[in-house]
Protein backbone atom coordinates (compact mmCIF):
# COMPACT_ATOMS: atom_id res chain seq x y z
CA UNK A 1 0.00 0.00 0.00
CA UNK A 2 1.25 3.47 -0.87
CA UNK A 3 1.35 6.06 1.91
CA UNK A 4 1.62 9.77 1.25
CA UNK A 5 3.01 12.26 3.72
CA UNK A 6 0.57 15.19 3.81
CA UNK A 7 3.37 17.71 4.38
CA UNK A 8 5.28 16.51 1.34
CA UNK A 9 2.09 16.52 -0.75
CA UNK A 10 1.32 20.12 0.24
CA UNK A 11 4.92 21.15 -0.49
CA UNK A 12 4.64 19.69 -3.99
CA UNK A 13 1.30 21.46 -4.54
CA UNK A 14 2.82 24.76 -3.40
CA UNK A 15 5.79 24.36 -5.73
CA UNK A 16 3.54 23.57 -8.68
CA UNK A 17 1.25 26.52 -7.94
CA UNK A 18 4.14 28.96 -7.54
CA UNK A 19 5.68 27.96 -10.88
CA UNK A 20 2.69 29.42 -12.72
CA UNK A 21 2.87 32.92 -14.13
CA UNK A 22 1.60 35.63 -11.81
CA UNK A 23 -0.39 37.48 -14.47
CA UNK A 24 -2.70 34.52 -15.04
CA UNK A 25 -3.79 34.21 -11.39
CA UNK A 26 -7.10 35.46 -10.07
CA UNK A 27 -7.59 36.76 -6.55
CA UNK A 28 -9.30 33.54 -5.51
CA UNK A 29 -6.38 31.55 -6.89
CA UNK A 30 -3.93 33.64 -4.87
CA UNK A 31 -6.06 33.24 -1.73
CA UNK A 32 -6.10 29.47 -2.20
CA UNK A 33 -2.31 29.46 -2.54
CA UNK A 34 -1.99 31.42 0.71
CA UNK A 35 -4.31 28.99 2.52
CA UNK A 36 -2.33 26.00 1.25
CA UNK A 37 0.96 27.59 2.34
CA UNK A 38 -0.46 28.36 5.79
CA UNK A 39 -1.71 24.78 6.12
CA UNK A 40 1.76 23.54 5.17
CA UNK A 41 3.31 25.79 7.80
CA UNK A 42 0.96 24.55 10.49
CA UNK A 43 1.58 20.91 9.55
CA UNK A 44 5.33 21.38 9.60
CA UNK A 45 5.24 23.19 12.93
CA UNK A 46 5.70 20.70 15.79
CA UNK A 47 2.64 21.82 17.74
CA UNK A 48 -0.46 19.94 18.86
CA UNK A 49 -2.52 22.13 16.52
CA UNK A 50 -0.31 21.20 13.57
CA UNK A 51 -0.54 17.52 14.47
CA UNK A 52 -4.33 17.80 14.78
CA UNK A 53 -4.70 19.48 11.40
CA UNK A 54 -2.32 16.92 9.89
CA UNK A 55 -4.40 14.10 11.33
CA UNK A 56 -7.59 15.65 9.96
CA UNK A 57 -6.08 16.12 6.50
CA UNK A 58 -4.75 12.56 6.60
CA UNK A 59 -8.20 11.21 7.46
CA UNK A 60 -9.73 13.33 4.72
CA UNK A 61 -7.22 12.02 2.17
CA UNK A 62 -7.78 8.41 3.24
CA UNK A 63 -11.55 8.92 3.10
CA UNK A 64 -11.26 10.23 -0.46
CA UNK A 65 -8.99 7.32 -1.37
CA UNK A 66 -11.36 4.78 0.18
CA UNK A 67 -14.39 6.28 -1.58
CA UNK A 68 -12.73 5.91 -4.98
CA UNK A 69 -12.42 2.12 -4.60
Amino acid sequence: MLTINVGVLLAVIVLLRLRRRTESRSRNDEKLTVIIVLALGVIIAPTPLGEGIGGFLGQLASGITDSSR
